[in-house]
């Protein structure tokens, strides 16, 4: 099945049906894609962080992000007006007056629903609130909310500015004309929505960490390196990244802790690998460390 994706709106001119005003919580890998991806299409964004010194790495990130599209490709925009349009903060009050927030915090479910609540007390009403989980119950979130209908998933994928997909989950008390909001912004911002029902993992992660706590098996149990499991699946299927070298570009640490909410949710199929818990625990956790399945040094 072929999915529309529409057309860059970078002429200045905010695509239609994308809010203009966005908030993200979050400013570390996926928060600052997510930032990224609003800015390049014309939004006001503004980042919220735990301190200073985190909201400044975010400022760099998303500054860094946006400089290599624009190197890539002149016609994204101006990096100067882009960059204008960003403010990093450590207010949560300055999600006050934002159409759109979307959570971006670690896969920790305490956490984000701290951080979900602060969030809520600032909106206006009639915004919406959405996390970027990638495994966490969307409905099981939204029941600790005040507003649970004004709340759903977006799920971005790493990295953010190059990756077409963006899936829409849907909460038991989602609004539905909420659903059509949110495809009407994944269009905007020239992405694709996949739909899916809050349910485990989704569709992505289910499938993507099924695939990869596989091949962490085949590993284990000296079938095949992990150079040469991963490009069976490149070769053989089109898979644009093998499993474990997207496990280490996604993080091992937290591939860890959605096989473990999958395992307790869906059963023993999704039972997290020896190998997989020895190398977080001797914090080999992929890319960001420089080591993980593969080396990165």
């Amino acid at each position: 099945m072929n999915i529309p994706v529409a057309p860059s709106g970078r002429s200045g001119r905010l695509p239609s049906g994308l809010p203009s005003r966005v908030g993200v919580l979050g400013g570390g890998r996926m928060g600052a894609g997510i930032a990224h991806a609003f800015l390049i299409e014309g939004a006001d964004v503004v980042v919220v962080e735990r301190d200073e010194a985190s909201a400044q790495a975010g400022r760099e990130r998303v500054a860094s992000s946006a400089a290599r599209s624009v190197e890539r490709d002149p016609h994204s925009g101006n990096l100067e007006e882009m960059l204008a349009r960003l403010a990093v903060s450590v207010d949560y009050t300055d999600f006050g007056d934002r159409e759109l927030v979307v959570e971006a915090v670690p896969e920790d479910w305490a956490l984000k629903v701290a951080a979900l609540r602060r969030v809520e007390e600032q909106l206006s009403p009639g915004s919406v609130l959405a996390s970027n989980t990638s495994s966490l119950s969307v409905s099981g979130l939204a029941e600790e909310l005040e507003r649970p209908q004004d709340f759903l998933g977006l799920h971005f994928f790493n990295p953010v500015p190059a990756s077409t997909l963006i899936e829409v989950v849907v909460g038991k008390q989602t609004r539905p004309d909420l659903v059509d909001r949110a495809r009407d912004w994944v269009h905007g911002l020239g992405k694709a929505a996949v739909v899916v029902s809050d349910a485990p993992g989704f569709a992505s992660s289910r499938l993507g960490v099924g695939i990869a706590l596989e091949a962490m098996r085949m590993v284990e149990e000296g079938v095949a390196s992990a150079d040469d499991i991963d490009n069976a699946m490149v070769l053989g299927y089109k898979h644009p990244t093998g499993p474990l070298r997207t496990t280490d570009i996604v993080g091992l640490d937290v591939r860890l802790g959605i096989a473990e909410y999958l395992h307790e949710t869906l059963g023993e199929r999704f039972a997290p690998p020896q190998i997989l818990r020895d190398k977080v625990a001797r914090g080999e956790l992929g890319r960001k460390t420089g080591k993980g399945f593969f080396d990165w040094k």
